[in-house]
């Protein structure tokens, strides 16, 4: 039987997408593992591209944006894996996170679903990796700051679950989209995910149905890159009115017959929330009109082969880009940045994928930022002459 399906819904996104895919790839090990793209609508030519590059991967291409849980749903339908991992396209993860987390899963018969270590891509811990339920008290904790304020108590911090250890595994309430693997068994029983929810809620919708329906929910601190919403434009009215009515929508299905009275203010608190980050956005818009000095350009220290650091030296000089550049592998470097200097506030490193695993690159970038060295995560791949930035694709320019 096939040990694992992996489903990726994409939109938009094709270079974070190919370096996704190449890192499950590199993390497939000994597992039977089938690979699911479901496509909603990109205009960047995302199946085009990486169709080719990827024959063994299941593509399916939609003729219109369906939302998150449709696409997902799409594909688990196909799905023949014992476990099957939702996951999101602006991720990296490492060698052994399917391992672990499949070897976890199978020692915990109790568990119908898992959640990782995810960290930023600047190594610094995300806190969405475990979640508690956004019951009435626990929402209402976060909305007015008292989890902020109290961030380890059992009381007041739940929804992040701060007070748990994140260095071992723990039976959590809400695990995150960005890398949820799913039981059969507890798939089957549950059933699929909700397409009331467009995008957002979903994940903590399916965690609530898993719990109600006897499963346990679980962390496993193995670590995967989570560049936190490349694939969506945050900064859009759109967003905040997705965001904003899965709330609503979660909130309606499981709480508002049991709390009916408390219903109308949790509706207009979510409401107020939702127009204070309208009105903060606009703020923004407002503030990005105003004259602003120059902008100084991005500092890159490159870490890889002497022949990658011929081509991102040359992609440094043709984007004005800043370099440094280090000869070194996991092998001759294994320290890799950490064991450099001259980091300035705006710097990437920059890491040969080829030179470096992405196991190593995350325990490096990881280490740094617990000793204070926070640096935004660059990636350099040889065979495909990308380097990808927090925000940029770069590429080497042909001479016309």
């Amino acid at each position: 039987m096939m040990d694992l399906s992996v489903v990726i819904v994409s939109y938009n996104v094709r270079f974070y997408l190919e370096q996704c895919l190449r890192s499950v790839f590199a993390s497939r090990g000994d597992l039977q593992l089938e690979v699911f793209v479901v496509d909603n609508n990109s205009v960047d030519g995302t199946v085009e591209h990486l169709q080719p590059l990827f024959p063994d991967v299941h593509f399916i291409a939609n003729s219109e944006n369906l939302g998150f849980s449709r696409a997902n749903n799409q594909a688990i339908r196909m799905a023949q894996g014992r476990y099957v991992l939702l996951l999101n396209p602006d991720t990296l993860i490492a060698e052994s996170t399917l391992t672990d987390c499949i070897a976890y899963i199978d020692s915990h018969p109790e568990v119908g679903a898992t959640g990782v270590s995810m960290y930023n891509s600047n190594g610094v811990f995300a806190w969405e990796s475990r979640r508690g339920l956004p019951t009435p008290w626990t929402a209402f904790c976060k909305m007015v700051g008292l989890t902020a304020l109290f961030p380890h108590s059992r009381r007041f911090g739940r929804y992040y679950m701060r007070y748990l250890d994140r260095t071992e595994d723990n039976y959590i309430e809400v695990i995150s989209g960005a890398f949820y693997m799913i039981r059969r068994e507890a798939l089957q029983q549950v059933g699929m995910l909700d397409e009331s929810f467009f995008m957002y809620g979903e994940d903590i919708d399916y965690s609530y149905r898993l719990l109600q329906a006897g499963w346990k929910n679980a962390y496993v601190p193995t670590p995967i890159l989570h560049y936190k919403g490349e694939s969506t434009q945050k900064s859009s009215y759109r967003y905040v009115h997705i965001f904003y009515n899965a709330m609503l929508i979660f909130f309606n299905k499981h709480f508002s017959k049991r709390y009916h009275l408390l219903s109308i203010f949790i509706r207009l608190a979510v409401l107020l929330r939702a127009a204070l980050d309208v009105l903060l956005r606009l703020w923004q818009r407002m503030l990005a009109c105003l004259p602003k000095p120059e902008p100084q350009p991005e500092h890159c220290i490159c870490i890889g082969s002497a022949s990658s650091l011929e081509q991102m030296c040359e992609i440094c000089r043709q984007n004005n880009l800043i370099g440094t550049f280090y000869d070194g592998t996991s092998t001759t470097c294994p320290d890799g940045h950490l064991s450099m200097s001259g980091y300035k506030d705006n710097s990437y490193v920059v890491y040969d994928v080829c030179a470096y695993s992405y196991g190593d690159i995350l325990r490096l970038l990881v280490r740094g930022a617990g000793q204070g060295i926070r640096l935004s995560l660059g990636t350099f791949n040889p065979q495909t002459g990308q380097m990808i930035l927090l925000n940029d694709i770069f590429e080497i320019k042909k001479k016309s």
